[in-house]
């Protein structure tokens, strides 16, 4: 007798039965294997993007608005800073490093950064193409700006005010690329590098028109001048104490720690992560109770075809197994599907989040927390056919025989 094509025939000899059971178990398989892995490769963007920044620096308002818009380029932010006070903070004996960003352009929906080439450094992205600015309206663009758009080394472009795209166009000041990122897997793939005098230029020579400024006003227009925020690394792990409280209380900036406000967005965002656990979770006991409701009911059904194969040789066990291995059947197709539908939902997701030039994610990475879907579905299976397998290794055949 073969235990696995029996099993199988009769698994599909109730067509509906299995099929709602199988579906019930690949919802719930499914979506906790979109929560793995959209979960690690948030966490993995968070903790890639935020790699040695300390403390962002920027406009009064919301630290969670300045983390968001500063670091993963995701929200708009609170409002400028004069680059004065940037330049003096650059200068305290507990900073490191400063590296300022100058946001409110973009292209295509693509952010125009004006910063230093440091920022370039800190994420350790290389050039696949090109080279770093080296003069104002020069930029280098990430390599999912380049595989959407187009652009490549030579190209000139004109950024357009806002950072949703569909402002005006500064057609005057257009942008030439020097240079193409090749991907990092960081923030650095959808944003437009710059000269933060670029951003400058942009907008000074937006206001002035083509009447050219006498020295009094263009040193005015300096004077003037403003960064968006500021991404600091200290010099020592003990400043985490005290910089912050001096940037709140005697400047008129606000600092935010990347570490705390992240941890309260992962708190958040954990709530929705476990309540789709939780619906994952009572959608595989819904299925594993519908397996035993079906494989009771079988081994009832069946009686007269277990006491057959009993009386053709086939020892009690075998006649167990027959209904543990539907069960097994179902779990293996369940993990298959299950699998495959949360690396579909994960790809509709990446695809959401490009559109609207967010982040980044891979819905066809596999992550080891993923070995664990087969397991439990295995283990949902074994549970539910437990009972209804020991009934069958139990029927006493000569009874069942002189009963009919």
């Amino acid at each position: 007798m073969n235990t696995l094509a029996l099993s199988w025939r009769y698994l599909w000899s109730r067509p509906l039965a299995a099929g709602l059971n199988l579906l019930l178990m690949t919802l719930g398989l499914g979506s906790m294997t979109f929560v793995l892995l959209a979960s690690h490769q948030l966490d993995r963007a968070f903790e890639r993007d935020l790699a040695g920044i300390d403390v962002v620096v920027g406009a009064k308002g919301s630290p969670m608005q300045l983390i968001l818009s500063g670091v993963f380029h995701i929200d708009v932010p609170p409002g400028n800073i004069p680059l004065a006070d940037v330049q003096a903070l650059a200068k305290h004996p507990q900073v490191a490093q400063l590296i300022p960003l100058s946001l409110g352009d973009s292209f295509r929906g693509f952010r125009i950064v004006g910063t230093k080439p440091a920022y370039i450094a800190h994420y350790q992205a290389q050039l696949a193409q090109g080279a770093i600015w080296a003069a104002p309206m020069q930029a280098v663009v990430g390599s999912q700006v380049a595989a959407v758009t187009g652009l490549k080394t030579g190209d000139r472009f004109a950024g357009s005010h806002g950072l949703g795209g569909g402002g005006d166009e500064h057609g005057h000041t257009p942008y030439t690329v020097t240079g193409v990122l090749a991907p990092c897997g960081c923030v650095l793939d959808r944003l437009i590098l710059t000269a933060t005098e670029s951003v400058w230029k942009v907008h000074e020579d937006m206001h002035s028109g083509e009447t050219p400024l006498d020295k009094e006003d263009q040193e005015a227009l300096e004077a003037e001048r403003e960064v968006t925020l500021a991404l600091i690394r200290y010099t020592t792990p003990l400043a985490a104490v005290t910089f912050p409280r001096y940037v709140n209380s005697s400047t008129g900036m606000q600092s935010a720690a990347p570490a705390v406000e992240i941890t309260r967005l992962l708190g958040m965002v954990g709530v929705g992560t476990r309540v789709l656990q939780g619906f994952g979770a009572v959608l595989l006991l819904t299925a594993a109770l519908g397996v035993f409701i079906a494989l009771w009911s079988a081994v009832r059904e069946r009686r007269s075809d277990l006491a057959m194969l009993r009386m053709l040789g086939a020892p009690p066990w075998k006649v167990g197994a027959l209904l543990l291995c539907e069960a097994l059947w179902l779990a293996l197709l369940a993990s298959a599907l299950g699998l495959l539908a949360g690396h579909g939902l994960t790809t509709v997701a990446s695809w959401l989040l490009q559109t609207d030039k967010s982040l980044v994610v891979d819905g066809w990475q596999w992550v080891p927390a993923e070995a664990w879907v087969p397991v439990a579905a295995v283990g949902v299976a074994v549970l539910a056919a437990l009972l209804p397998a020991v009934s069958a290794y139990r029927v006493d055949v000569a009874r069942l025989l002189n009963s009919r």
